[in-house]
C-alpha cells in the first residue's frame, strides 16, 4: 500500500512560462528530439526564437517541420566562445543536451555574457571520460560537479544556471523531498513542513533514513533484438557508455561502518562521496522496485548521488551529525545489459555499432524510476514514475518512456529558470520542488508511492555462506554485490 499522484490532465496544454529571448539548444539526440514538441507546448516562445546546433544533419527534417532554424557545428575548446557569441546575447537561453562539451566552461561562459543555462549532465570535453591521463578522481562526476559549482560568487545572483535537470539526475531530487514529505506525514505527525535545506536533511535524520537508492528498472524491448558487436539503449549511448566507464561513485553515508576494499576518499570538495577503483559499469548493487522486487543493478555515476547526499549532510563544525548513503542502482533495458556485458569484455572499447532504440522500434515495456528510502520505522518506501512505451506515445511524438521521464524534467527545469533568470548557479535540491513538478507530472505516467519490507538481507546465505552484516542491514557492505 502507499500513497499514489496521479497526473494532471488539465495541465496538458498549459504555458507555464513565456520567453522572448533567442534560445539555442546543443545537441538533437534523443532527448532533444522528445523535448522539442514539449518545449512548444508549453512555453510562450516563437519557433524562429529557437535553433538546434548538432554534429549530425539527419534530424534537420524534424526540427524544420516544427518551425525551428538547424545548424549542422560542433563546439570545441577552439570554438565555442565564437559560435556561441555569434548566437546568444544577454538574457538568451543556452540549453545543453550535447555529449562531448564541457558544461563547466559553458556555464563559464554564460555567466560572464548573461546567459540562462541548463543542462541534463555535468560533462567534460571529448574524450574526457576515457583520458587515460587523468586519474580515475579527476575522471569522476564528483570532480566535474566540484569545477562547475566552483564558479559561483559569494552572491550567487547572477543569471540562473541550473546543474543536471533530466529526471536523475533532476527530477529525483525532488522525488525525494516528495517521499519524505509522505513519509513524514506516516510516521511523524504533526511535523513542519521542510523549508530550507538543514530542514529537510534534519526531516530525513529524524525518519531514521540510512540510505537512499535511485531505483530503476527498464524493461522496454525491441522486436529487432542486439546483434553482437552492438550497443543498443532507449537512450543517449554514448552518454550512457561515458558515464560506465567512469569510476562508480557513491555519496557516503554517516551510519557506514566499513570502508569498501576498493574505495577511495576525495582530497577536496565536500567529501560528502567515495568512489571505487573500478567502473561503474562492473560495479553491482542490490536494490528494490515495486513491479521488479529485488534485483542487481548497476552502480552508474550520476550527479544526484553526489547533490543529495550533500544536501541532506548535517553538521556541527567540522563533525559530521548525519548523512545518508545515496546512490543509483540501475538495470537498464535487457539489450543494454547485453550491451555493457560485451562493453565490458571488450576492456572499455565501444562496440563499432551503435542503436539508438526510438518509439517505432520498441514494442512493449516501461521505465520505472524511483527513490527508494530505507531505513525508517516502516523499512523501505520507494516513490516514483511508472510510464509505459504507449503512455509515452500518447504523451508526446518522438519519445520512448525513457526519454519522456527526462524531457519532462528538462521541461521543469527550463520553466524553472525562466521564472527565476536571477537565480545564479543553481542544482536541482535548491530549487522549490513543487514548482518544477507542476510542469513535469503529466508526463511521468503513474506517480506511486510503495511500503516494502525488502532489506539487502532478504534470502541470503541459503546455497552460499556470505559475510554480511547482519545487525543494520543498511550498511554498504550487504548492498554492495562483491
Amino acid at each position: 500500500g502507499g500513497i499514489r499522484m496521479g497526473k494532471v490532465d488539465q495541465d496538458i496544454d498549459r504555458q507555464w512560462a513565456s520567453f522572448e529571448g533567442r534560445l539555442l539548444m546543443l545537441g538533437f539526440g534523443s532527448i532533444g528530439r522528445g523535448l522539442l514538441p514539449l518545449l512548444l507546448r508549453h512555453i510562450a516562445i516563437a519557433p524562429e526564437g529557437i535553433t538546434i546546433m548538432s554534429p549530425e544533419g539527419e534530424w534537420e527534417a524534424m526540427a524544420a517541420a516544427q518551425g525551428v532554424a538547424y545548424e549542422v557545428d560542433a563546439l570545441t575548446p577552439d570554438n565555442y566562445r565564437q559560435l556561441l557569441a555569434a548566437r546568444l546575447g544577454p538574457g538568451d537561453f543556452l540549453l545543453n543536451l550535447s555529449v562531448d562539451v564541457s558544461s563547466r566552461d559553458l556555464i563559464a561562459w554564460c555567466q560572464e555574457q548573461g546567459v540562462l543555462y541548463l543542462d541534463a549532465c555535468v560533462g567534460p570535453w571529448a574524450g574526457g571520460h576515457f583520458d587515460a591521463s587523468l586519474t580515475p578522481a579527476r575522471r569522476s562526476n564528483y570532480a566535474l560537479r566540484a569545477a562547475a559549482l566552483g564558479l559561483r560568487d559569494a552572491a550567487n545572483d547572477g543569471p540562473t544556471a541550473i546543474l543536471s535537470h533530466g529526471v536523475n539526475p533532476g527530477l529525483v531530487s525532488h522525488f525525494v523531498k516528495q517521499a519524505l514529505l509522505n513519509l513524514a506525514a506516516d510516521l511523524l505527525p504533526g511535523s513542519a513542513e521542510p523549508r530550507e535545506r538543514r530542514d529537510w536533511a534534519e526531516c530525513a535524520r529524524r525518519l531514521g533514513i540510512k540510505a537512499i537508492h535511485i531505483a530503476e528498472r527498464d524493461t522496454q524491448t525491441s522486436l529487432t533484438p542486439k546483434q553482437p558487436g552492438e550497443f543498443v539503449n532507449t537512450w543517449s549511448i554514448e552518454g550512457f557508455a561515458g558515464e560506465a566507464c567512469q569510476p562508480a561513485e557513491l555519496g557516503w553515508g554517516s551510519h557506514e561502518r566499513y570502508w569498501p576494499a576498493s574505495a577511495r576518499g576525495h582530497d577536496f570538495g565536500s567529501r560528502a562521496a567515495i568512489w571505487l577503483e573500478r567502473p561503474g559499469a562492473s560495479t553491482r548493487v542490490r536494490s528494490w522496485t515495486p513491479l521488479a522486487g529485488p534485483y542487481h543493478g548497476f552502480l552508474i555515476t550520476h550527479e544526484e548521488s553526489l547533490s543529495i547526499a550533500e544536501y541532506l549532510t548535517l553538521r556541527a563544525g567540522d563533525e559530521l551529525l548525519y548523512r545518508p548513503t545515496v546512490h543509483y542502482a540501475y538495470y537498464p533495458c535487457d539489450d543494454a545489459v547485453l550491451s555493457l556485458h560485451e562493453l565490458a569484455g571488450a576492456n572499455w572499447r565501444l562496440q563499432p555499432r551503435q542503436r539508438l532504440l526510438t518509439a517505432d522500434d520498441i514494442d512493449s515495456g516501461m521505465d520505472e524510476l524511483g527513490v527508494l528510502l530505507l531505513g525508517h520505522a516502516r523499512q523501505a518506501y520507494w516513490y516514483g514514475s511508472r510510464l509505459t512505451i504507449d503512455q509515452a506515445r500518447a504523451l508526446c511524438p518522438h519519445n520512448t518512456a525513457t526519454t519522456l521521464q527526462t524531457a519532462a524534467g528538462v521541461l521543469g527545469g527550463l520553466v524553472w529558470a525562466m521564472n527565476h533568470p536571477r537565480a545564479g548557479i543553481r542544482e536541482p535540491d535548491e530549487m522549490d520542488y513543487r514548482e518544477v513538478m507542476a510542469v513535469a507530472l503529466p508526463y511521468l505516467g503513474d506517480m506511486v508511492g510503495v511500503y516494502s519490507d525488502w532489506t539487502p538481507l532478504a534470502d541470503r546465505n541459503i546455497l552460499f555462506a556470505e559475510e554480511v552484516v547482519a545487525d543494520d542491514p543498511w550498511q554498504f557492505k550487504n548492498v554492495l554485490v562483491d
